[in-house]
């Protein structure tokens, strides 16, 4: 009872004298209550470093300095861990230890509300708020916030001197041996790591343990919810967030928000319009490089997904995905207005625009709009006179590549779809069946009269707004709204 009273009004003192300034530093003023603090903190100033190790020669100004030196010398690590059984040169060190096992974080940022379990982890995330980095590369200058981040840093251009090395390939016999040394100093860095299977080098030495997990395998990190597992924890954090829905990266330009800072990243291109990969071939930009390694495909001719049902090969998995839906029967998207199902998303795109009549692409030269883009560049073939599909046995080209394969069938004979009566195209024969189930999905907005085509709903517009389209060149008095009319006069003409 006696030490433990003694013990806490030794406390109590100590509190209290913290409360005391008595001393002052001459040098740089900082305060001390005792006179003993004072004299330690003059040591800084004076350089006075009177402990020295008997094994390295190292001064250190005071006696604890050179205790804990003399640790990690002889390899000394008296404080051990109760729950871990992990050691440790330092008592200050096993009681931030241990807050691990704790959880305890006693260091709070009055900003963000984030906490830390050390100080030194709140001081480097204070530089976030601040934008202070102090640490700088002496070759490129770039900042940083932490010692550490520089010194792995500066391993980057330690990597690229060596490869530029590499490239030049120097005469030895053209170069001193003293200028060699010089020069071979920095790949002689001791923190660079070397994969021992495929002798890729690497900056940081747990980058290195992480990559050697490609080889052996091994997949330590398992989600609890579906077990699927991963060879850091990094990509289980990511893969988490799938189950937990959670996005912490927002868009400060349109506030959308993503999962991944790198998603973000590419994200953020659309804004800036930035296109950092260009395709060595045809010098088209992408904002992503895994857009202009499925680009590349279209150069190369590759196609690595196959369909194990008609053996069809295609360059993209997405392509094969939809492709599978042919097979399967299989329509995920569903029209709200008329439940009318398909199998890709652009294709009820499309359709929803017949409902909401959206035309937001206009043709420059004429002014016709469409619905969709791709509708678009079909027509405005009619205007530069383009026609990219050429049929091989005839050399007959084509604006539309529905129409190469409608001609292709001319010289096959085949004939794909039926009713009674057969058809070499699916929009001829569905149009057809409409004349069977009576079928009228084109009604008109002024009168209400349906049509089973949309060409037919287009003429019968024609008498609404008395526009006259085809005009016969030779009687000028000869005017018809529809082309097929105007088609039987001009044979007339041909005629005489």
């Amino acid at each position: 009872k006696k030490t433990k009273t003694c013990s806490s009004k030794r406390k109590l003192r100590k509190k209290s004298r913290a409360h005391q300034i008595r001393y002052f530093c001459k040098i740089c003023h900082k305060t001390f209550s005792l006179s003993t603090s004072l004299t330690r903190h003059m040591k800084i100033h004076n350089g006075n470093k009177p402990f020295t190790c008997t094994v390295c020669r190292k001064s250190y100004r005071h006696k604890s300095g050179l205790i804990h030196h003399l640790r990690i010398v002889t390899v000394e690590k008296p404080f051990t861990c109760s729950l871990c059984e992990k050691h440790y040169h330092l008592k200050g060190a096993l009681k931030n230890h241990m807050r691990i096992h704790t959880g305890e974080k006693l260091f709070t940022c009055s900003l963000c509300e984030k906490h830390y379990r050390f100080k030194s982890g709140l001081k480097n995330h204070m530089r976030f708020h601040t934008g202070e980095k102090p640490f700088s590369c002496v070759t490129c200058g770039k900042g940083f916030i932490r010692k550490n981040t520089l010194t792995v840093h500066m391993r980057v251009h330690i990597m690229k001197q060596k490869e530029r090395c590499q490239k030049t390939k120097r005469q030895k016999s053209k170069t001193c041996s003293s200028k060699q040394n010089t020069h071979k100093k920095p790949h002689t860095d001791p923190k660079l790591y070397s994969c021992k299977i495929c002798d890729k080098t690497f900056s940081q030495k747990n980058s290195a343990t992480q990559h050697m997990k490609i080889h052996t395998g091994e997949k330590p990190f398992s989600c609890p919810t579906c077990g699927k597992s991963y060879s850091y924890k990094s990509g289980l954090i990511y893969h988490l967030r799938i189950h937990t829905g959670e996005k912490p990266f927002t868009c400060s330009l349109c506030g959308k928000h993503y999962p991944l800072k790198e998603t973000l990243k590419n994200h953020m291109r659309i804004h800036t319009d930035e296109k950092p990969f260009s395709c060595p071939s045809c010098r088209k930009g992408f904002s992503q490089k895994s857009t202009l390694t499925r680009h590349m495909r279209i150069h190369t001719g590759e196609k690595r997904y196959s369909c194990v049902t008609c053996g069809k090969h295609f360059g993209y998995k997405c392509d094969l995905n939809i492709h599978m839906r042919i097979h399967t029967g299989e329509k995920p998207f569903t029209c709200p207005t008329c439940r009318k199902k398909y199998r890709q998303r652009a294709t009820l795109s499309r359709h929803m625009t017949i409902h909401t009549g959206e035309n937001p692409y206009t043709c420059v030269s004429c002014g016709k709009h469409f619905s969709c883009k791709s509708y678009l560049d079909i027509h405005m073939r009619i205007h530069t006179g383009e026609k990219p599909f050429s049929c091989v046995i005839c050399g007959k080209r084509f604006c539309q590549k529905s129409n190469l394969s409608a001609h292709f069938q001319t010289h096959t004979g085949e004939k794909s779809f039926s009713c009674d009566l057969r058809f070499s195209r699916n929009i001829h024969l569905t149009a057809h069946m409409r004349t069977h189930t009576g079928e009228k999905p084109f009604p008109c907005g002024n009168c209400g009269k349906a049509f089973t085509c949309r060409s037919g709903l287009r003429q019968h517009m024609m008498t609404h707004t008395s526009e006259k389209l085809f005009s016969c060149g030779i009687y000028s008095n000869i005017d018809k709204y529809v082309s097929n009319q105007f088609v039987t006069y001009q044979r007339k003409h041909c005629i005489q």
